[in-house]
């Protein structure tokens, strides 16, 4: 196993980034588990909330799909469909009212070209093969640059680490501009729900806010975490330049 692994500054980012996205997944997972168990008065499933948002959002075209695994929600621009978890797909509750509706807000990203979207969307194969990749380069050009406690190094080393550092780096400008995507989909979400009615009093809607809250934190918590491992990889190279 590359030495870097044994790094304390590497281990304490990624400790740090293992809390917090430990702590958002709690909070996502309790907030939806306590408002799965509280009905809407519109008596709407998922499915049909999604269907819904998606009309009064101008997102024509959009197939609605059942999709197993537990909050696997998620839209697919290629293919035009929200493929929804049992859970939200037949859930009558706040809970599944408010994932399905936030992944009908990506829809009508998509039917209005919201910028950062298409942004992201192109960006996906650039962040997949940087967070499979750079750590190649990285411990590469670490052993060539010496030891850990070494000075200096190779210009190839350094070279080497420069690779890992952009590529990695592409995965974190991937994960910043998710932020705006996904609490844009949630207030294109909250929006709609009010306008058509099927969230009909403050309790549904402070409800709705809770369960979307909770899950944005789970992308601000990855965020976090790779920045925290890029800063961590940058000032580890910049110890072998001195």
């Amino acid at each position: 196993m590359p030495f870097f692994f044994y790094d304390p500054l590497y281990m304490g980012a990624m400790a740090i980034g293992l809390v917090l996205t430990l702590w958002a997944q709690m909070r996502v997972k309790s907030a939806f588990a306590r408002f799965s168990r509280v009905g809407v008065r519109s008596g709407m499933s998922g499915a049909e909330a999604a269907a819904a948002v998606a009309r009064a959002g101008n997102a024509s075209g959009i197939r609605i799909e059942r999709h197993q695994g537990f909050l696997s929600d998620h839209y697919d621009p290629r293919a035009r469909t929200l493929r929804l978890s049992p859970e939200v797909f037949d859930g009558r509750s706040i809970s599944s009212i408010a994932v399905a509706a936030h992944e009908a807000g990506h829809a009508i990203q998509h039917a209005v070209a919201y910028p950062a979207l298409g942004f992201r969307s192109a960006m996906v194969p650039i962040a997949n093969i940087g967070n499979t990749l750079w750590p190649m380069p990285f411990f590469l050009g670490m052993l060539l640059a010496g030891g850990q406690d070494a000075a200096g190094g190779s210009s190839t080393g350094q070279m080497l680490m420069m690779v890992g550092i952009l590529m990695f780096a592409g995965v974190v400008l991937f994960q910043l501009v998710t932020l705006p995507v996904e609490y844009d989909a949630s207030r294109r979400a909250k929006a709609v729900l009010a306008q058509a009615g099927i969230v009909q009093t403050p309790e549904e809607a402070r409800g709705v806010d809770k369960v979307l809250d909770a899950a944005a934190l789970t992308y601000v918590a990855a965020a976090l975490s790779s920045l925290l491992t890029l800063i961590a990889l940058i000032v580890r190279a910049n110890q072998r330049r001195d």
